[in-house]
């Protein structure tokens, strides 16, 4: 099961305690994916537009909790205009008289993320999304998700407003929000996994290009280095200069504190570097006469 698939198994189990917040998510379920109408006998039914069987047995489960209506149920004409009397016009944004308390707003975002939320996968990227089909409804859902200081970003996607964050912390935000403890808790160790990868990636990207720097110089000082023997000839160097391009051809692919400790008495690493960038300099000099 994809991520997003256990955040919505996860949400669909939540059931809250209060009757009102079990309307404010049975209105999102609704308005975001639910439907009616009449069937051949005149009778309303009720259903909910989604392939995923969570989101409807969520659905299911509030219309009994709130009114007693089982999914099989007949439901007359007043048993219909009871339900609609609450969660309102499917038509048009949830009433704002349903998302007023901040517990009724964690509700609405619920039902709204079982509803019409997708997630990516943590480990490739951080994005979650709501897509909606009208741009009123979007905007409600940013601005219920902005009471709770989450910033989104709404853009056209073909025919749907799609209501976004690329954001990990907004989106573990969202989560907390909604109630998905477990969710929660196994993204923020799915971030804290993909940052120690990058943080590994770039130490060994690090390293890797020291080392292919240093092999560059040492290759370099080498070249000068045999350049000076043969046109230059090392009895002409002095005796430092001299010693430090032996040790260097002696050692090629050595680190400047190890051809250090061949001199006697050592030397340090700067003292090894002047010599090596005289000998290069005295290579150029002679190159260009």
């Amino acid at each position: 099961m994809s991520f997003s698939g256990e955040v919505k198994e996860e949400l669909a189990k939540h059931i809250s305690s209060a009757r009102h917040c079990q309307i404010a998510e049975l209105a999102a379920i609704m308005n975001f994916c639910g439907q009616y109408g009449r069937d051949e006998k005149g009778n309303y039914t009720i259903g909910f537009q989604t392939e995923n069987e969570a989101v409807v047995r969520k659905g299911f489960t509030l219309l009994k909790k709130t009114y007693n209506i089982e999914a099989d149920s007949v439901l007359n004409e007043a048993d219909m205009q009871g339900i609609l009397q609450k969660v309102g016009n499917l038509e048009e944004p949830v009433s704002r008289l349903l998302i007023k308390n901040a517990c009724c707003k964690r509700a609405f975002l619920r039902g709204a993320f079982l509803s019409i939320g997708s997630m990516s996968d943590p480990l490739k990227g951080y994005h979650l999304e709501f897509d909606c089909t009208d741009e009123r409804k979007a905007r409600q859902l940013q601005e219920v998700m902005e009471a709770f200081d989450i910033e989104s970003k709404i853009i056209l996607r073909k025919k749907y407003y799609v209501v976004y964050l690329k954001e990990g912390s907004g989106i573990v935000d969202l989560l907390n929000v909604c109630e998905a403890p477990v969710s929660l808790m196994n993204l923020e160790n799915l971030r804290i996994l993909k940052e120690m990868r990058n943080s590994v990636n770039r130490r060994v990207n690090c390293e890797t290009a020291n080392i292919a720097k240093t092999v560059n110089a040492a290759a370099r000082q080498v070249e000068d280095i045999e350049f000076l023997r043969v046109h230059y000839g090392f009895q002409n160097l002095p005796e430092a200069l001299r010693e430090m391009a032996e040790i260097r051809l002696e050692n090629p692919d050595a680190p400047l504190k190890e051809l250090g400790e061949y001199f006697h008495p050592p030397i340090g690493k700067s003292g090894v570097n002047h010599r090596l960038r005289k000998l290069s300099q005295l290579a150029e000099k002679v190159r260009g006469q």
